[in-house]
């Protein structure tokens, strides 16, 4: 039986694009006519704003042919790129034709790109903006690579004025490195154990980074005009900051993540490093307190943040906590992960689509074509039954590295048939055709 936001229809596609929407018993003679089972879903196909697919330099660690095939097999139809991991980072021009000529004729979805903010590229982000990035990320504490070094305030203050004359939206790592710093030189009693504790890696990015961080950009947005967007929030503490800034009118919007959304702290072992990631996965009281800060619309989206490596860079053996890499692989997950979460705390599919879907679409300018089940728009569409459960196991991952917290996890919502601009790309397991998707440029937008 389908949840009650659902209403029967059929759903009309002509030239890639949807034509109408008519009641379910309306279907014009001479159609291809591909049905949802009863006890699924369509809806529109995922986008994820926050992924990082490391190619052209780090191929090793994922690369377009092996995210966009995790996209697809998790009903993901637009993947926004981040400008960093790869080699060379998206910070100049140069940097991002290099991308587009590393992922020709490798997408299985379609592909939009982050530029970056960083010490000293202040020249290159109009043309950047120009070439059809879709806005542009810094890091306010080390990024973990150094092609793509953090900001300082000094460094923003550069910035953010030509982002705002460019209309173009900052998206920011917003941790700052002095409470970092501070909770790191802490004397401690000389224990090797200590490197695997987790309650030790927490403790090492506390809260404050975060709130500082979320501060400093309300007040930075204000002097300068500059769009802002905070990334894989995780602090409860900042929530009110943000919630107060967002009721006087500030230019802003929040995501966070399936696994912050999902774990808890109490519950992760000493020397799972799968499970690191910058900030840190927080306390079950935290947890609630952002699903309720999505309820009320403080959070405005859920993305995946895909950041995956090679499994000896997780140092699982040793379970080093603060050496280990920090990053999660859940680009083909977001969906069923979510949908078990919302499922269970009375949220509907609508409130889901909007999350996972309408919300990031808007957020980096495709609003019109993406995100939504519009006459008109792309026809992206995910068929999904969200009754069914399964076992996330090594032989179902479609990302290059099989390694991710999932594993074992019993999940509701699984993904049937995906299609891009009307073309099935993946069918209950298997992936059909070739490589179909698109690099996506915004261009002739106005100053």
């Amino acid at each position: 039986m389908l949840p009650s936001a659902l209403v029967p229809a059929s759903l009309h596609i002509s030239g890639g694009r949807i034509s109408a929407i008519t009641p379910f018993e309306e279907t014009p003679a001479g159609c291809e006519i591909v049905e949802a089972g009863e006890d699924s879903v369509v809806m529109p196909g995922l986008v994820d704003s926050h992924v990082h697919v490391n190619e052209p330099g780090r191929t090793e660690w994922e690369g377009f042919a092996t995210a966009t095939r995790a996209a697809a097999a998790g009903g993901v139809t637009t993947i926004v790129d981040m400008p960093l991991n790869s080699i060379p980072a998206t910070t100049t021009l140069e940097g991002l034709n290099a991308k587009l000529a590393a992922a020709r004729d490798k997408l299985m979805v379609d592909t939009a790109f982050w530029g970056g903010v960083v010490p000293g590229n202040t020249g290159e982000l109009a043309r950047l903006w120009d070439a059809g990035v879709v806005g542009f990320k810094c890091f306010l504490v080390h990024s973990g690579v150094d092609e793509f070094p953090n900001v300082s305030e000094n460094d923003l203050r550069e910035a953010m004025p030509e982002l705002a004359r460019l209309g173009a939206m900052l998206i920011v790592h917003a941790e700052t490195p002095g409470p970092i710093e501070a909770a790191c030189c802490q004397p401690t009693v000389e224990d090797s154990t200590l490197d695997r504790s987790y309650g030790a890696f927490l403790g090492s990015r506390p809260r404050a980074a975060e709130n500082e961080a979320v501060e400093l950009m309300i007040r930075l947005s204000r002097e300068t005009g500059c769009r802002i967007h905070i990334v894989h929030h995780s602090s409860a503490d900042a929530l009110a900051m943000l919630r107060s800034a967002k009721t006087s009118g500030a230019q802003l919007t929040v995501e966070t993540c399936p696994h912050y959304l999902h774990f808890a702290a109490e519950d992760i072992a000493d020397g799972a490093t799968e499970f690191k990631c910058c900030p840190p996965i927080r306390e079950r009281a935290n947890r609630e307190q952002l699903w309720e800060a999505l309820r009320d619309g403080t959070i405005d989206m859920v993305v995946s943040d895909h950041s995956p490596c090679p499994p000896e860079m997780k140092l699982q053996e040793q379970g080093d906590f603060m050496k280990a890499w920090g990053g999660i692989s859940s680009l083909q997950l977001r969906l069923p992960v979510m949908w078990t979460e919302a499922n269970a705390r009375g949220f509907n599919i609508n409130q889901l689509a909007e999350w996972l879907c309408g919300l990031p679409a808007r957020q980096v300018g495709l609003g019109q074509q993406k995100g939504s089940t519009s006459v008109g728009g792309d026809a992206d569409i995910v068929i999904w039954n969200p009754n069914r459960e399964f076992r996330v196991g090594p032989e179902m991952i479609r990302h290059r590295h099989k390694l991710t917290p999932y594993a074992g996890e019993t999940l509701r919502g699984v993904v049937e048939k995906t299609f891009l601009r009307g073309q099935m790309v993946y069918d209950g397991g298997e992936f059909a055709g070739h490589p179909s998707g698109e690099t996506i440029l915004v261009q002739n937008r106005e100053r």
